[in-house]
C-alpha cells in the first residue's frame, strides 16, 4: 500500500497546477458494507501526522484571565467566554470563525456554554472544543494538534481527510497518507474489503484513484 500511496500522491501532485497558494493534499475514501446509522461504526479519528501537517494550524480557546494569558502566549486567538452568547446569536459570524479555525479548545468552566450557543456550529464541523483543565498549559495541547488530522465520516459512505501539502516531500507526503490509511483500514471490520474506492488529490487538482483491492 505504501508505494500505491507514494505513486497516486506523485500523480496528483504532478497533474495539478501552479496556484498562487499552497494546495493540501487530500485522501478520500468510499466505503461499503458499514451501517453508518450506528454511531459505533463511524469514523471518527484524530490522526498524528508522522511528517506534520505542512502548515501552520490555526487554534482558538474561550478562556479569560490567566488561563487566556497562557493561550495567547502560545499563540492561541482568544474568545472571550462573556461573547459567547452574542457570537452564537449572530450565526453567519459563528460560521465565519468556525471555518477559519482548525482547532478550539476551552476552559471547563465555559465548554457547557459553548455548546449551548455554538453547538450548532460547531458540531456539525466535528469543531466543538476540547476542554483545557486548569493545571494544564494549553500550549502543550496547541502543540499536539499542529500535527494531527481530523477523520471523519459522519454517516456519509464518502469521506476525506488532509495530510500535508504540495510543499512537502514524497516522502513526507507518503508517511502521512500511510498513517490515515492503516487507522481509517483499523477502524473497519473487515478492514481493506470494507473499501470501495480511495482517491488522493490536491484540494484543488484532479483525483488519482488507488487500485485498492477489495
Amino acid at each position: 500500500m505504501e508505494e500505491l500511496l507514494r505513486n497516486a500522491i506523485e500523480s496528483a501532485v504532478a497533474s495539478s497546477k501552479e496556484r498562487k497558494f499552497t494546495e493540501s493534499l487530500e485522501i478520500a475514501f468510499t466505503i461499503k458494507d458499514v451501517d453508518l446509522k450506528n454511531p459505533a461504526n463511524r469514523i471518527q479519528e484524530e490522526v498524528r501526522l508522522p511528517s506534520g501537517r505542512g502548515r501552520s494550524v490555526k487554534i482558538a480557546m474561550f478562556a479569560g484571565g490567566e488561563m487566556a494569558t497562557k493561550a495567547e502566549a502560545a499563540g492561541l486567538e482568544i474568545i472571550d467566554p462573556t461573547t459567547i452568547e452574542d457570537l452564537g446569536g449572530n450565526r453567519q459570524k459563528a460560521r465565519k470563525l468556525a471555518n477559519k479555525m482548525d482547532f478550539f479548545l476551552s476552559e471547563i468552566p465555559h465548554m457547557g456554554t459553548v455548546g449551548r450557543y455554538l453547538g450548532i456550529v460547531l458540531g456539525p464541523r466535528g469543531k466543538m472544543p476540547r476542554p483545557v483543565p486548569p493545571n494544564l498549559d494549553p500550549g502543550m495541547m496547541a502543540a499536539g494538534l499542529s500535527d494531527t488530522t481530523i477523520v471523519r465520516s459522519r454517516d456519509r459512505m464518502t469521506f476525506h481527510a488532509a495530510f500535508g501539502t504540495k510543499d512537502q516531500t514524497l516522502e513526507e507526503l507518503t508517511s502521512n497518507a500511510l498513517a490515515v490509511w492503516n487507522r481509517v483500514i483499523g477502524k473497519l471490520e473487515r478492514g481493506q474489503m470494507n473499501i470501495r474506492s480511495c482517491y488522493i488529490k490536491t484540494s484543488m487538482g484532479p483525483s488519482v484513484k488507488l487500485e485498492v483491492v477489495s
